[in-house]
């Protein structure tokens, strides 16, 4: 039997308050004029109370005065509860004005009715004012014996204030006052929370007061002033969230206690590319599809597997031949929900193995984002990047035309525009690989050019972070080295749309504006913590390495062009046609020298595919002979090159 439990505030409970208040208001404000033309008697005492409380219960119903939630009170349901205590005074003193001519004792003092209203609203706001202040009491009580998180706002203005406002409603948050530039503000206390200072204090206020997150009150703060406290948030290791943007909350799609997180994307120079595909397109191109992600474990390959997920494919299969990153991804699909995820550990070097996977699976899209990308471990690992970045394409690429895969999307970078590195040489004859296809296949082919990923493992931006936090030097390796910057949601999502432009074995690319300067980017770091970079912090020139430029670009000059597609921001790359029967005779000398642990052939041969790539001589120090470490897969390739 479930047990009884009393609830003062209850709707029937709050009617029955405000009749009370009511009565006795009126009742009062009838003593007051009674005597002075005021009929004394009972009979019209009590007919004119029960009147007037009857009449007002009705127009508060009538109101919805009862949809306010009383502990929740503010400044503006006060002037709502007063404009509809108003509603039925009013209409009694007009009514009692025609009345009156039709029966003269049919008098309604107007003193009576204002007297009446005045003292019945005071008693109404009275209540929930009160009602507010034991609940909030009752929260004080509950953090003082829970576990709160101490959070900074940044920003006391209206959205500030509001703010603090909701999270007053969260047991577990507590603000321990704003940050804000406005100086008429400092020592004020706005929301019932002290203005503590200017935002260039926040690193001192974060450990003065122990604050464990800042959020960022703001309509529309300027990216410099998201960099100066992301970057003070990152290096005393204090999460940072942001109130969702006036357009996010107007549409439905979060409130404003809905905090977000900064993302690299509000630290751009730029504002971030957003997908502009219709949903038709996409869900012709994914929805009910069979998906298969290579390097599903890796930055670009996890973020793409959740994005595709919401695409609803009726198959997901992530490949990765990295079990840590490919588990991790894995359990968080399934955390969401998704069922329907298959993770699967294989070497794209295998040609047997993914034939095994195609047959068993029969995937309809792939996505290939496995590659070795590290650029110095690529130039001491020349055999490697190329049995694995070139001869694993190859044989996905092959795989998928045997088993008429309907769409297939290959990763590049703009490191792949005239290498000067490996890892950039094998991107670019990947790419190649993709373009020598026939177009007698029925596989939509596409590569999509990248630049460099903020966030994923590896960025200049967590390094010089970590370097920071150990009080530097912050190494950049050219004063002039520059290099266009994206985030990893901005690079899925051209991968996303890019899928559903592939036509005819298009190189698409993202228009992410104007390369920045690494140096730069270091120096503003280092500001933005609060710290000098001629004082605290010394950037150190350390000098190119094997294989860096000092810049990139997206296309090559002499054989490519831009051209504009339907969707804003992506754009495709014409290339000059090339021999393929030619072509495919090199990279079989490519790939056999690789295997066999060449190393100073695998450089002479890159050199001889006409990419724009330049030979170094021999590798800087040994490398690692992948024949010596795998023996099998030699007779495998020369299978796959008779095939």
């Amino acid at each position: 039997m479930r047990k009884f439990r009393f609830d003062p505030y209850s709707a029937l409970n709050q009617r029955i308050i405000d009749a009370s208040i009511f009565s006795i208001a009126f009742y009062f404000a009838y003593g007051l004029f009674e005597g002075h033309g005021v009929d004394s008697s009972s009979a019209v005492k009590w007919a004119f109370l029960a009147t007037m409380i009857l009449g007002q219960v009705v127009a508060n119903l009538s109101l919805h005065t009862y949809q306010m939630i009383w502990r929740y009170v503010s400044l503006r349901d006060a002037i709502t509860l007063a404009r509809n205590y108003a509603v039925f005074p009013a209409v009694a003193l007009i009514m009692e004005f025609f009345l009156r001519r039709l029966d003269p004792a049919l008098n309604l003092p107007a003193g009576v009715v204002f007297a009446g209203y005045f003292f019945s609203l005071f008693g109404a706001l009275a209540a929930r004012a009160a009602r507010r202040l034991l609940y909030e009491r009752i929260t004080e009580r509950a953090l003082d014996g829970a576990s709160t998180t101490s959070v900074l706002l940044i920003g006391a203005g209206k959205i500030g204030v509001k703010t603090a406002n909701e999270i007053r409603s969260h047991v577990d948050l507590q603000p321990v006052g704003f940050l804000d530039d406005n100086p008429q503000k400092w020592g004020s206390v706005i929301g019932g929370f002290r203005v503590l200072g200017p935002l260039a204090s926040l690193a001192p206020t974060i450990q003065k007061f122990g604050v464990r997150q800042v959020i960022v009150c703001i309509a529309h703060p300027s990216r410099e002033i998201l960099r100066r406290i992301w970057a003070t948030g990152e290096l005393l290791g204090v999460p940072v969230k942001i109130v969702p943007t006036l357009e996010e909350i107007l549409h439905g799609k979060v409130n404003i206690a809905n905090f977000r997180e900064v993302e690299m994307k509000d630290l751009l120079g730029r504002n971030s590319v957003e997908g502009s595909a219709s949903e038709a397109e996409l869900s012709e191109a994914y929805r009910g599809k069979s998906i298969l992600v290579t390097g599903a474990g890796g930055s670009i390959g996890s973020e793409l597997a959740l994005q595709l997920w919401k695409l609803q494919p009726s198959h997901l299969l992530l490949l990765d031949k990295d079990e840590n990153g490919l588990n991790d991804v894995y359990l968080q699909l399934q955390s969401q929900g998704l069922t329907t995820a298959t993770p699967v550990v294989a070497d794209l070097r295998f040609p047997e193995r993914l034939r095994t996977i195609f047959e068993n699976h029969r995937p309809q899209v792939v996505f290939h984002a496995a590659a070795h990308k590290h650029l110095h471990l690529m130039e001491l690992n020349p055999c490697e990047a190329v049995a694995n970045n070139i001869t694993g394409t190859r044989n996905l690429v092959e795989q998928a035309v045997r088993f008429g895969v309907a769409r297939f999307v290959q990763i590049s970078t703009d490191k792949a525009v005239n290498p000067t590195s490996i890892m950039g040489a094998t991107k670019r004859i990947c790419e190649m690989i993709v373009q020598a296809q026939a177009d007698r296949h029925r596989t939509l082919f596409c590569c999509v050019r990248f630049g460099n990923v903020l966030g994923s493992r590896g960025s200049v931006v967590p390094i010089f972070q970590q370097q920071i936090l150990k009080g530097g030097p912050v190494t950049v390796t050219h004063a002039r080295a520059e290099r266009f910057l994206m985030t990893i949601p901005e690079a899925v999502c051209l991968l996303i749309h890019a899928g559903t432009l592939a036509h005819s074995k298009e190189i698409f690319v993202l228009d992410m504006g104007e390369p920045v300067l690494i140096q730069n980017l270091a120096h503003d770091l280092i500001e933005l913590s609060g710290l000098s970079p001629t004082g605290d912090i010394r950037i150190e020139i350390t000098g190119m390495k094997r294989g860096e430029k000092l810049s990139e670009v997206l296309i090559d000059d002499r054989s490519e062009t831009l051209r504009p597609t339907r969707l804003h921001k992506i754009q495709t790359i014409a290339t000059r046609p090339f021999d393929i029967a030619e072509f495919t005779a090199r990279l079989r000398a490519l790939e056999a020298s690789a295997w066999q642990g060449r190393a100073e052939d695998v450089y002479l041969h890159l050199a001889d595919v006409n990419i724009g790539f330049v030979s170094h001589g021999s590798p800087p120090s040994v490398p690692v002979h992948v024949a010596q470490v795998v023996e099998g897969p030699s007779a495998a390739m020369g299978a796959a090159f008779g095939a």
